[in-house]
This record gives structure tokens, sequence and C-alpha cells, in this order.
């Protein structure tokens, strides 16, 4: 507690009883909070990662809470002024930065009123509402104000990690054998033979450290890389007079900056304008139910997320000012969390390393009792030299060697450096993995949920066909645009045009060449597209009506709403989406004078097949509709009934070139493709099957008859489904998670809206995507798709497989080495009272094993072949049976070759004389090392 007042520095000019009992209110909230808050965190804790994320969300609580009670104990007591500087002055501004930023982070209503509530803040902040910041003005504003970046630790640097791997306890106890060593050697043996044995562990032991270094260094670069990426969000804001996107660390005070559901608050800020914003603040306060913004409550806080409705707001602090700023000057985040191959690799490690442990100990108790026993029966007991001394010494660095030997630290390495290369690899085939651990998952899933549009789609929407005054039209540029204003009234275009462009959450702004870009979502833009077509002016109509209130689109409620003030006085509600919800929300229909007329069930079936029709076309369908308010009592509620039908309309996606072959590939490798869309029926089962989705005999349902399935159903009809369309998140996500727990698969999602989110967490791999996907989305994925492209996730199943594989051929490596290197060395110690392998050369072996022979077979790309295998379930064993039987049959043959020269070598060799004991010990320590090199090529191919 203490050390996050200490970061605040609370130093109020005047204390009293009042603040001092608010600040102990304060401080006691604090507690509660976090006994309360570690409490939940026992009881639903997962995995280490959600630990790790809950623990930090907690001392940002804990440290907003402190931060609260700080500014209410300085309220309390007098508040603080704040001076501002002759150079900003200058420039025109009239508020200091630290004083702007209080007021925001403070909540300070009544510090906001003081500057004359929002206009006053602009001006003083020298910007237009309208207009926005200029760009002539930036380089001022970030030099007074500051940059939109936050404080990060600094990047540890080579030595750093050259300094970590000389901490290995079995590398430093090796490095005082070699001392010892030579401290021994050269007054019995002289210069320079008594240095040989010492100075050959000790660059044994420098070449061992260089390339553990250098592996992690270069892991470490990658992970910098792909945290890069993970930052890169862009923001739309007003700038110069005209809308555009940057990216949220090239935002200044003054910015206008527009948000909308799914988007993470870039800075804090005062709202301007907007409806329904819902913001969700539980990352910062905790509180779980989202805060209403509205000029009653018109502060937003960084890091925040709009969970409803859209906006604008005024950033009024940026970087280490702002309130998320200041928190994460007091939180320090651990590393990367291991992922469940690492977790299950370290388990055998131990077991391993505790094995060599064993063997050591009995190796180095054979040698030093057979010694003994020999000087014993020489009668030398008593009779001790420095030559054996030094002869101990090396049984003991055998003994440790065969430690080093045996532990095998290679395999997390070997686990990670396979992931680094895959994530490096993806990050430039368009696929962005957030998570270590996302890669070996992909590699196992079985079932991959996926949208539709955007992801089988281009998502580059046009309006194709529409249906209008009972008359169907197909759209084919600027001819069919002037045939259609022909066929229709000009009241009916009217009503229409106000339709399109009064009831939009996106907009048409002029460039800085001055042509018209369409901002928003591809089914809006469609829309608005089709509008200008006809001839409509988008600002023109903006500035004629005034919007009264909107109910922006969603994906539970598959439609927006709108309502609008027209300049003779009038309310008129517009609403737009899924056909057959707006469908049944009217009872008229206009016709080709603009009238309202009842709308007949004969009508109604007819346009119902219309809707079909276009369906089947593989065109996705909306309905238009408008109603006149008659009752001004409640002029603020939306009808949800009584509309009359204005037009039908298909719009046209086209399916992405090459989806259909990656679908083929995907259901070549044992892994299903189910789509899961909020598209009509018709619609979803076209797109299907033009992409193979859906199979004879497959299965294609609507979410509302999927919900009404009881458990047993749902069990059996799961594994058949291959489309739901009008589905809804809470659909996708019960399809998850029944995939999960039932049928037991491994299950990716893909997503791109707010309402994905629960589905994206659920799954074990997420796929949120990089262009349509919101913030929130991205946040719950575990990979993101940057192309959108349904091609590039069946890339990084491709490259997760090649990762489950290239482990798997590292651990039948290591472990065959490990067997024969320790068996040699233990049988030949017991039977003729030395090791062939000396610390030298079995350090020389542990260069090659964890480190040359992990980044050759850890780092094989993916082939074609990998993709016509079975995914690998969750209860297989990782250490299969093909595996065993070359672990066991290379070990056979490399102890039989190592056996046959250790006994016949003299004779086979013909080799006599003194020096034919090490001629043989190298050429064992030789064939040895070929039958490794030679392994590492059999796993290879």
């Amino acid at each position: 507690m203490e050390r996050y007042l200490k970061d605040f520095d609370v130093q109020p000019k005047h204390s009293s009883e009042a603040a001092l009992r608010r600040w102990r209110s304060a401080v006691t909230i604090v507690k509660n909070r976090r006994r309360r808050f570690r409490d939940v965190a026992n009881l639903h804790m997962r995995s280490e990662a959600e630990k790790k994320k809950l623990k930090i969300q907690e001392k940002i609580r804990v440290a907003l809470y402190v931060q609260k009670a700080a500014l209410q104990f300085i309220d309390a007591g007098g508040r603080v002024e704040h001076k501002l500087s002759e150079e900003a002055r200058e420039a025109g501004f009239g508020i200091a930065p630290d004083e702007l930023a209080s007021i925001v982070r403070g909540h300070d209503i009544t510090g906001l009123k003081a500057h004359d509530g929002l206009k006053g803040l602009a001006s003083k902040v020298r910007v237009s509402l309208d207009e926005g910041v200029k760009s002539s003005d930036i380089a001022t504003r970030q030099n007074i104000y500051g940059l939109n970046h936050y404080t990060e630790k600094p990047s540890r640097t080579f030595l750093m990690f050259v300094w970590d791997a000389l901490h290995d306890l079995t590398l430093i106890i090796l490095m005082i054998c070699a001392v010892i060593s030579i401290g021994v050697g050269l007054p019995t043996e002289g210069w320079p033979e008594g240095m040989y044995d010492g100075v050959g562990i000790l660059v044994s032991i420098f070449l061992v450290v260089l390339v553990t270094a250098i592996s992690d260094y270069r892991q470490s670069l990658q992970f910098r890389d792909l945290d890069k990426e993970k930052k890169k969000i862009f923001v739309q804001v007003t700038r110069d007079g005209y809308r555009q996107k940057i990216s949220i660390y090239d935002l200044v005070v003054g910015d206008i900056v527009h948000l909308s559901i799914g988007d993470q608050v870039p800075a804090d800020g005062v709202f301007i304008s907007g409806y329904s914003l819902l913001i969700d603040e539980s990352s910062l306060s905790g509180e779980s139910e989202p805060v209403h913004i509205s000029e009653e409550k018109p502060f937003f806080l960084s890091g925040t997320k709009v969970t409803d409705g859209s906006g604008k707001m005024l950033v009024t602090t940026v970087g280490m000012r702002t309130e998320w700023g200041k928190l994460m000057e007091t939180l320090t985040e651990g590393g990367d969390d291991e992922t469940p191959l690492q977790v299950k690799l370290n388990g055998v490690a131990t077991i391993i390393g505790k094995i060599g442990l064993a063997f050591a100990v009995l190796t180095f108790v054979v040698l030093v009792v057979r010694f003994l026993v020999e000087k014993a029966l020489r009668k030398e007991f008593t009779d001790w030299s420095s030559s054996d001394a030094l002869t101990l010494l090396n049984y003991f660095a055998i003994a440790v060697t065969i430690i080093v030997v045996a532990v095998p630290e290679g395999l997390p390495l070997a686990v990670t450096l396979s992931l680094a290369f895959a994530m490096k690899k993806l990050m430039k085939e368009k696929a962005l993995v957030r998570h270590l651990s996302a890669c070996e998952t992909m590699g196992s899933a079985s079932c991959i949920c996926t949208d539709k549009t955007g992801t089988l789609t281009t998502n580059h929407m046009v309006v194709h066909k529409i249906w209008i005054c009972g008359k169907a039209e197909e759209i084919k540029g600027g001819e069919s645009a002037d045939v259609l204003k022909s066929e229709i009234s000009g009241r009916v275009s009217s009503i229409l045009l106000q339709a399109i462009f009064q009831n939009t959450s996106s907009e048409v702004v002029k460039d800085k060449d001055g042509k018209n870009t369409i901002l928003g979502t591809p089914t809006e833009s469609a829309l608005l597209e089709f509008g200008l077509l006809l001839g409509g002016n988008f600002d023109a109509q903006r500035k004629e009506n005034k919007i009264v209130k909107v109910e922006p689109f969603n994906s539970v409620k598959k439609k927006m709403s709108v309502l609008v003030a027209l300049p003779d006085g009038r309310i008129r509600a517009f609403c737009k989406g899924a056909s057959e919800i707006i469908l049944s929300m009217c009872n008229k229909i206009v016709n080709y004078d603009g009238e309202s007329i009842p709308l007949s069930e004969v009508q109604e079936r007819n346009i119902t097949d219309i809707i079909n029709g276009f369906g089947s076309e593989a065109l996705r369908t909306l309905c238009l509709a408008f109603k006149d308010v008659d009752d001004t009592s409640n002029e603020n509620e939306i009808p949800t009934y009584g509309y009359t039908l204005i037009m039908v309309v298909g719009i046209k996606d086209p399916m992405r070139p090459g989806v259909k072959d990656a679908v083929q590939t995907c259901l070549a490798a044992g892994i299903t493709v189910r789509m899961v869309t909020g598209d009509n029926i018709n619609t979803a089962k076209a797109i299907a099957k033009e992409c193979g989705i859906l199979t004879e005999d497959g299965l294609a349902i609507e979410g509302p008859e999927f919900r009404s399935m009881s458990l047993e159903e749902m069990k059996e009809k799961i594994p058949q489904i291959q489309v739901m369309a009008r589905s809804l998140p809470s659909d996708k996500h019960t399809l998850v998670t029944h995939l999960r727990k039932l049928h037991d698969q491994v299950v990716a999602v893909t997503g791109d809206g707010t309402n994905d989110a629960p589905a994206l967490h659920e799954a074990d791999i997420g796929l949120a995507m990089g262009i349509a996907g919101t913030e929130v989305a991205k946040e719950n994925a575990d990979v993101i798709i940057m192309d959108d492209n349904f091609a590039t996730i069946v890339n990084v199943a491709k490259w997760g497989r090649a990762v489950y594989i290239n482990i798997q051929k590292f651990v039948q490596f290591q472990l065959t080495v490990n067997v024969v290197a320790l068996i040699v060395n233990f049988v030949s110690a017991c039977i003729s009272g030395s090791a062939p392998f000396t610390a030298v050369q079995l350090l020389w072996v542990n260069l090659i094993m964890d480190t040359l022979g992990a980044l050759a077979l850890a780092t094989e790309p993916p082939n074609d072949a990998l993709m016509k295998r079975p995914p690998v379930g969750r209860s297989v064993s990782f250490i299969t049976k093909t595996m065993w039987r070359n672990i066991i049959g290379q070990s056979i043959y490399q102890l039989i070759v190592i056996g046959v020269i250790s006994v016949y070598g003299k004779r086979l060799l013909r080799l006599s004389g003194s020096d034919a004991s090490d001629i043989i010990d190298t050429f064992i320590f030789n064939t040895f090392v070929f039958c490794q090199v030679s392994f590492i090529v059999y796993s290879y191919c």
C-alpha cells in the first residue's frame, strides 16, 4: 500500500478531519477489494496465464483506488495550482498539461466547468471541434503536451544473456574443476601439457554459453518484433477538416477521435457527442457494469473499451500523463508463460535429469572405489601425490559432465526456438501470433468454426440486386442507377436516400484531393455507395435533418434503428437489418408514389420468396424500413412495430480466391470446417456449398433451432452441423463449449466483433480478424489474421503441425544421445575403471545436442505432407510408439558399434604402443559424434 502512496506523491495544502476520514474510507475500500479479488481469483483460476493476468489487474485496480483516494484527499485539503509554461503560453495554449490531465483523471466536473466546459477546453488547446488539429501543429503539441507513448522496460542486451547462461550451476562447477585442473596440472605435468584438460573444459564452456546466449538473444529480438506488431492499433480522427486513420502513437492533445463498438480508448479525453456510449472500465476499476458516457459523465480513460454505441472525444491527455500511463509506472509485467508443451517437456527433462544424476553419482563412486582398491592392492594407499588428486578431480569432472549431458535443458529451448521461428514466419504470412502456445495448439486443431463475411469472402461488398416498389433490379453501375431513378418516383427516392444516409454509423468524407471516401463497415459502405450512385448528398442530408436517437447495430438484435427530426417538425424512425427481422416489424409497404399501403399476407410471402431467392444466389440480404412517429410524447422511444418496408437489398460479397482449396486441405487433414454466420440460411448454404464446407451428409441449421435443442439433441446433432445461420454470439459460444467438452475436440474459432470475445476466449485457439476485427476481439484472441483470409488460417495450422513434429524429432534425438552417453560411461567405468568420454568431449556433445541439434531440427519449415495426416488428439502421448522404436533401436545400434570398437578396436585397427588406448578413445568419441550426425539426418528426413 505504501508503495502505491509513494508513487502518487500526496501532499495536500491543508489537512482536515473530513479529509482524513475520506482517506481512511478509501483505504478500507482498497483493502476490501483486494481481499475479495483474491477470493475470486483462487476460486476461478484455470491457468498460470490467467493467474498472472489477474495479479496484474489486481495491482492496477489497487493503484487506481489509492490514486482516487489521494485525489479525494487533495480536493479536501485544497486544489493544487498548475502553472502554464512560457513555451505553452507563447504557442497560444491556455492550460497546463498537468492540469488538463488531473481534470480527466480525477473526473473533476467542477474543474471542467471552471474552464467553460468542452468548448472552453477546446479553445485553450487551440482546436476546432469541427476541423480538428492542424498537421502543422503536431510537433508543437507533442513538445508541450507529450507523446502518446508509455515508458517501457529497456530491452536486455546480449551481455545480459551471456551472464544468465554463465549462472548455470553445473557449468559453474565445471569451471571450478577446470581452474583446479590447471592449478594441479601445471606443477605435475608442466607447461603446456598441464593446461590441456583445464583449458579444453573452459573453451567448451565458453562455446556452450556463447551459443546459448545467441539463441536466447535472437529469440528475444523476435519477441520484440512481435510485441511491436501487437501494439499497432489505429484509430480514426478528424484532422485538417477531414477524417483519417492514424496510429494511436501519433495522437496528440486536441485530436478529435471517433469511437465505435469494440474500440479501445487510446488516450484520456472528454466526450464531444455520441449515441448510447457504454464504456467497459473493468480493466481499471474492476467494476463489471459498463459506464454510460454522456455530457453528465464526459470523461474517457485510456485503456478502456467501447462495448456499445459510438461517439467522438477530445483528447486531453496522452502517454505517461494518462490514467493508464500513471498506473503502468507502478507495474512490471513478467515474461511469457510457458506453453503446455514446454510444461510437459520440463517434466520429462526433470525425470531424465534425476536419472542422469543417479548415473553420475554411481559412475563417480565406481571410479573412486576402483581407484582406491587398485591403490590398496599396490600397497600405495598411504602414498598420495598431486597426480592422484588430479585423477580424482578428473573423475569428479566426468561425473559433473554426465549431469550436464543428461539434463536435457535443450528440450524447452527447442520448443521455444521452434515456436519463435514459426511465429516469425507466420508474421510474414499475415498471421500475428499473440501467445506462444497458439502455434502448438493450432497443430492439434480438429475443428475450425469460421465466420463467412470477410473470412471466406473478400469483405468488399457492393449492392448487386434490389427489390423496390414491386420490382427487382440488378445494379451494374451508373446505367442501372439511371434506369432505377426513372422507375421510382421522387418521393420514394427521397425516403430511400433518407433511410440510407440517416440510419448509418458510417460516414462519407472528403480526402485531401476532394474525392469522396466512405469510412465504416463493409455492409454500410456498400449501402452508402449505392446512395451516392443514386445521386444522394450525404452532407446535405445530415445538415437538413437532426438525429434524435440512435440504437447502433449489434449481433444480438441484428438491426440498427434511428429517430430523425425532419425539417417540417415531424419525427421519423428508420430501421435496417436482417431481412426476416425487419419484415416481421413491417405491416405496410411503400408504393410507387411513396405512400404507405397495407402489407398483405400474399405480398409478405412474395417478399419472403424474393429474400430467399437473393440468398440462394449467395447474396447477403437486408431490408430498409421507416415509420412516421405520430405520438410526440414518446419521441425518444424508437418503435418496434408498424414500419413501412422500403426496399430489399442483395449485397454481393465475392468468395476469396483460394478458399475452396484451403477448405479441401483442411478436410484432407482431418479438420472439420463449420460456418457460423449471422446471414440467412439460404445465403449461408450457397456460400458453404461454393466453398466445399457443406456436404451431402452435412447439416445446415439456424440459430433459433439450435437454441431450442436439448443437451442430448445437441450432443447427437453437433458432429453433423456444418452451417449455422442467423446465429447469435451465444450460439457460437455454446457450439464451441460443447465441441470441446462433449466431443473432446480441439477447436479453433474466428471472430471479428466485440460479441465474439466469449467464443474466442472459450476456444482452444481464438483467431481474430485484423482488418474487420475490433480491439476487444483481438485482445481475446491467440492469433490475429492480418488479411482476414481463411487460407492464412490453414497456414497457421500447417505451421502448428510442423512445430509439433519438429519437437518430436528433437526429443527423439535428445533421448537417444542421453541414453547412449550415460550407458557407455557407466559400463566402461564399472568394467575398465575409466570413462571413454572425457569432460571436454561430453561438453562438445552437449553443444551439439542442446543447441545445434535444436537449431537443425526445431526450425524445419512445414511441407504439404503434414496436412495429409489426422490431427493429434488431446489424450495422445507425446512420445509415440514409433519414437520409442527409433530411440531404442538407435541406442542399441550405437551401443553395439561403440562396444565392438571398445573391445576389439585395437585388434581391428591393428594398434599397438603406449598411445593405442588414447587413439581408441578418440576413435570411439568420433564414432559417437558421427552416429549423432547421422541420426539428425535420419530425423530430419
